[in-house]
């Protein structure tokens, strides 16, 4: 029951307007029905083909987040029932994604990554790249994608300052983009925020984290 109690006692401190994803990869299902029995139902998964054998084997009504770094050719995998792919960070993701949810006659829900870390390893649209997409005409030719929102991952780093800094930005960049809402750029989600540092993610303005370790324990790398 500790999956439950840990599950429970988090979403107990979160404001009401806040969002939880309990990411699960690499957790068994076991671990993941027993926070889906407490009425959770929004998780999180990296790997493509975990996330399709536990979508294959687990209730249907799960709210399956796409959370890793996705590739073009894996998105056809995923396309007929994820619920929100978080880190879409070129226009050619975007594109193929726009593709398969045609093909599958849904509109799939994402949001697109920004850039905000100071590290070469994290991945992302730049601030501009993202003005200059919202405002051609060519996220309103896509007509089955709808961007929710921003998504955002801060350094790795024991530097509190930097990387409330780095959250800030986002919101900020995030609060800037109201004039560009439409029906394929809704702007419900700001996600920014992890079991290390959520608390300056929601100090920033977060309404979406991403929380492992802290629910589930700590794992292994598949």
């Amino acid at each position: 029951m500790l999956v439950a109690q840990n599950l429970m006692a988090f979403k107990s401190i979160l404001p009401g307007d806040v969002l939880l994803v309990a990411v699960s990869k690499t957790k068994p299902n076991a671990a993941i029905t027993e926070a889906y029995e407490t009425g959770h139902r929004d998780f999180g998964e990296n790997y493509v083909q975990e996330l399709c054998d536990k979508q294959k084997d687990l209730p249907k009504d799960i709210h399956w987040h796409f959370i890793g770094h996705l590739q073009s050719n894996k998105v056809k995998f995923i396309a007929p029932f994820v619920y929100l792919i978080h880190g879409v960070d070129s226009l050619k993701l975007l594109l193929e994604i726009n593709k398969q949810g045609e093909k599958n006659k849904r509109v799939i829900d994402c949001l697109l990554q920004v850039y905000i870390a100071a590290e070469e390893t994290k991945f992302g649209f730049d601030q501009q790249e993202i003005i200059d997409l919202l405002e051609s005409n060519v996220l309103v030719s896509l007509k089955y994608v709808c961007v929710k929102g921003l998504m955002g991952m801060a350094s790795n780093s024991d530097n509190q300052e930097k990387v409330s800094k780095e959250f800030s930005t986002l919101a900020d960049f995030f609060k800037s983009l109201k004039k560009y809402e439409s029906e394929n750029f809704v702007k419900q989600y700001l996600s920014c925020g992890m079991s290390g540092d959520y608390q300056l993610a929601l100090a920033a303005g977060s309404n979406m984290l991403r929380i492992g370790s802290t629910i589930f324990g700590a794992r292994k790398s598949p």
